[in-house]
């Protein structure tokens, strides 16, 4: 249990203690610096401690805010400051110090909290301080200053701020005005009921599989049922995270499942659409294969884009200024949110089509919507990237490179091409990832299937993606590389499955293109949460981007059409299988060792 230490005797009328109790606390009082720095000592190592002043005025919710949040090692609040077991030791050091110095510093605070958080940054210590906006957080020096700070706890509804900071401060339209006005109540009473927001995330899974099971029906009645649920699926995706807002419930692992449960949903929703079409006589397989890889790629442009800038030293791009400007203006932002087609936006436009439409149509809609969306976007990052004066660093250049997923073939040939490509031009590593890329998707379109052009092409493709990451990719545009492998990879699968022409060929290339894009997000994912990417031989196992396009190559011209079918979901089931059971492992692992708390937004909702 973790230990709250009250400095001193709480006032009478004070509900501190029982305040604290309420967040979990066990509360031990102290008499002075000396008393408290002994509690401290004594309290367990393994848990979170909290020294807080006895005079304390504020909202339980300030508390829970200063006090609770998993996400932060050092934290504190006027009155209040607390450590987890990682940063027990910076805390210790600063409570010995006051102590020692008979309670003096060299900010005039009377507070030992305050002091104790003074000292803290003064050693240079991250602490962190939440936003309280309206809520009142105050160490009272008198009677009449206490009785104004009651005064100004009475006058805002804590549970009001409470459920609206419960929802994400910058979200999509249909979220904001359609969703989140109720979805924050549901989020309130699975907390009042011990719900956790891994529950209601698997809660969302489950629902959105059901539809996904109701649209491959392939009647009207499946199909409103599909879009009913839905809408229903994305509800409960967006109480996950406000449940986890309202209550603190933060977890690396809940934020893993909330991020590759969101992809699962709607790449199962595809599939079923397109077992529904099948079934009334309509092969879109195509499309929803097209659907995948589009969304897929345009993920991996906004994560290249954002690792790659992440600790830019500068940012003095015109573009981002007059981007800042638009957001001035109130309605740019809502027209601006909607053009990138967010989850919300996304799955209520899908849920509508496939309510009233076809799937057919609904996937032109789809794709329309996002090739708009993606261009839009991308355009404008390429304009930030040319005109912005910026240092990329060696962390940036060592997650673009893990994004890359480059395999055993292309680290080979890039070692001998080092010092080559070390003389080229700095736009030399997207705008060969772009050509190789676009040489082995062009040929495997263009030629019959079976010929050995895909083969010539994907051999090219290696050296070409070697020299893409021979040297650092700190260049202005070098986040473009991860996602033009990823495109290059993906619709490869696609057209030589096209090509094939054989049933069954197009829904074992989608779920070999679903096992690899798994395993894309999943970098991400551990990339974000500081722990690297996947281990060296998971990459090498899987054979990188080049290696899996040359062995499709290789398979598309040694086997017959039905054989390339086989061969599709034997990789499909073998990838799947490799990559599910690694980063089950990692993640569950690194949820039972303490890996630090996180909530990944991810996209907006």
């Amino acid at each position: 249990m973790p230990t709250a230490i009250l400095t001193g005797q709480p006032v009478p009328g004070s509900s501190i203690e029982s305040e604290l109790r309420s967040l979990g606390f066990d509360v031990h009082l102290a008499s002075g610096a000396a008393d408290t720095e002994t509690l401290l000592a004594r309290a367990p190592g393994e848990e979170r401690v909290a020294v807080v002043d006895a005079r304390f005025v504020g909202h339980p919710h300030a508390l829970r805010l200063g006090l609770t949040d998993p996400r932060f090692p050092l934290a504190a609040i006027p009155g209040a400051v607390t450590a987890q077991p990682a940063a027990r030791q910076a805390l210790t050091r600063a409570m010995a110090r006051e102590n020692s110095a008979g309670g003096g510093t060299v900010l005039a605070v009377e507070s030992l909290a305050d002091r104790i958080t003074a000292a803290l940054d003064a050693d240079g210590a991250d602490v962190h301080r939440p936003e309280l906006g309206s809520l009142v957080a105050a160490v009272p020096a008198d009677p009449q200053a206490r009785n104004e700070a009651r005064q100004a706890v009475a006058a805002v509804d804590d549970e009001a701020v409470r459920l609206k900071s419960a929802v994400k401060a910058r979200d999509g339209f249909v979220t904001t005005f359609l969703i989140s006005p109720y979805s924050r109540y549901i989020a309130r009473w699975c907390a009042r009921r011990g719900l956790t927001p891994n529950q209601v995330t698997t809660a969302s899974l489950i629902t959105a599989l059901i539809a996904a099971g109701c649209a491959a029906t392939g009647t009207r009645a499946g199909f409103v049922a599909a879009g009913v649920l839905l809408i229903a699926s994305f509800v409960l995706d967006c109480t996950d995270g406000q449940l986890a807002r309202y209550s603190l419930q933060y977890s690396t692992l809940g934020a893993w499942l909330d991020a590759t449960f969101d992809r699962a949903k709607e790449y199962a929703y595809y599939a079923g659409l397109a077992l529904g079409a099948a079934r009334g006589g309509d092969d879109v397989w195509a499309l929803a294969l097209g659907a995948m890889v589009l969304q897929t790629c345009r993920h991996v442009v906004d994560f290249s884009f954002n690792e790659a800038n992440h600790d830019a030293s500068a940012n003095t791009s015109p573009t981002a200024a007059l981007s800042d400007k638009l957001d001035s203006v109130g309605w740019t932002v809502w027209v601006r949110r909607m053009i990138v087609l967010p989850i919300g936006e996304r799955w209520a436009m899908i849920a509508v089509l496939t309510a009233l439409t076809t799937p057919r149509i609904t996937f032109y809609a789809l794709l329309i919507g996002c090739a708009f969306s993606a261009t839009y976007t991308t355009a404008g990052r390429v304009l930030r990237s040319l005109t912005r004066k910026a240092v990329r660093t060696d962390r940036a250049a060592k997650a673009l490179a893990d994004l890359a997923d480059s395999g055993p073939l292309a680290e080979a040939a890039a070692r001998g091409l080092g010092t080559a490509a070390r003389r080229l031009p700095g736009f030399t590593a997207p705008a060969v990832a772009l050509l190789g890329g676009a040489a082995v998707v062009a040929t495997a379109a263009l030629t019959d299937f079976g010929g050995p052009g895909p083969l010539v092409a994907a051999i090219v493709y290696v050296l070409t993606s070697a020299l893409a990451v021979a040297r650092p990719l700190k260049g202005a545009l070098d986040w473009l590389v991860p996602p033009f492998f990823r495109a290059a990879e993906y619709l490869t699968v696609l057209v030589l499955a096209a090509k094939a022409d054989v049933n069954g060929a197009l829904p074992a290339a989608f779920g070999l293109v679903a096992a690899v894009a798994y395993h894309h997000y999943d970098t991400v994912y551990r990339i974000r949460g500081d722990a690297g990417a996947p281990p060296q031989w998971l990459v090498r196992t899987i054979g990188g981007h080049e290696g899996r396009t040359l062995v499709i190559c290789v398979l598309a011209v040694l086997l017959t059409a039905t054989q390339f079918k086989v061969a599709l979901t034997v990789l499909a089931v073998a990838v799947a299988l490799v990559v599910l059971v690694e980063s089950i492992r990692f993640w569950v692992a690194a949820h039972k060792v303490g890996a630090p708390a996180v909530h990944d937004e991810g996209e907006p909702a």
